[in-house]
């Protein structure tokens, strides 16, 4: 068996950025879960992984954190085969998901832990061994009293920084505007001054909206206004803006924004935040979240 409970695992913290809810697997998912789980997944331990020996080959390492169902993380490692990634989720059913598409399209570049990401990174990660990290929608706890939960703090980006090899990224994604302005500021923290930053490269926003809806470009002036303001002329850069019928979470917006930064102890990368917009129009327009 290759699963670690979070909750009686030695030493765990008493605050974490989940919740370990009881969810239903489908028919499918339980046996992808019983019958793979024993191939694609790795056990949590307290020294640094191999990750050569865990894939098989040297080939550049990315970290998925949070993976929910798979979709995205099949995806990503069908779209780049000469990359391995190793993917993070606590809850059994989205193992079961992704196990199942692992399966389904056969791919072979993707390693599973079962476990707390902040316990992972900490313990099973070595300086330097990761050429990129994804945080693609962490839970952004918005009740206040929460806040303490959520899993993009400094503490855990410094370490998780470390984990990076020179010329490595980090690419974070949320649609919770707060939490952005949050892990903003967070970065700007392990940054130490913005004078790291070297230039925004570009953006790219997604509007769930419908066919008929041509203001797409006014969406993103509130995104592209506030690069401005936090970084002046570093922060004017170039931006794509397109209309998809479905977002994730059914979020109305979702950008991206692409940083260059200097390299440093603690920032050897590029880093993206996603910061969700209301469309200045009401009919036609993006679908109400």
């Amino acid at each position: 068996m290759v699963i670690n409970d979070p909750a009686t695992t030695p030493g765990h913290r008493s605050i974490r950025s989940f919740v370990l809810r009881q969810g239903r697997f489908s028919p499918a998912q339980r046996r992808a879960y019983e019958s793979l789980l024993s191939r694609f997944g790795i056990a949590f331990a307290t020294v640094p992984l191999d990750l050569a020996r865990a894939f098989g080959r040297t080939n550049p390492k990315i970290l998925e954190i949070g993976f929910g169902m798979g979709e995205t993380t099949a995806a990503i490692a069908r779209a780049r085969p000469g990359d391995d990634f190793l993917a993070i989720e606590v809850h059994s059913p989205g193992v079961g998901s992704l196990l199942k598409l692992i399966e389904q399209e056969q791919l072979s570049n993707v390693r599973i832990v079962q476990h707390d990401a902040v316990e992972v990174v900490e313990h099973m990660l070595a300086p330097g061994s990761l050429a990129g990290a994804h945080v693609f929608f962490p839970d952004p706890w918005p009740k206040k009293r929460h806040h303490k939960r959520r899993l993009l703090q400094g503490a855990f980006v410094h370490t998780l920084a470390e984990r990076l090899a020179v010329g490595g990224y980090l690419h974070i994604a949320t649609d919770w505007e707060e939490y952005a302005v949050e892990i903003l500021a967070t970065l700007r923290a392990e940054l130490g001054s913005l004078d790291r930053v070297k230039r925004l490269l570009k953006t790219l926003g997604m509007v769930n909206a419908t066919p008929d809806f041509l203001e797409t470009p006014k969406v993103m002036n509130g995104a592209s206004d506030l690069m401005v303001t936090a970084f002046g002329d570093k922060g004017r850069h170039a931006r794509t803006t397109i209309g998809v019928a479905v977002l994730p979470l059914d979020a109305a917006v979702e950008v991206e924004g692409m940083f260059e930064v200097y390299k440093s102890a603690l920032a050897r990368a590029s880093s993206v935040s996603g910061i969700p917009l209301k469309s200045p129009r009401k009919e036609p327009g993006p679908r109400s979240m």
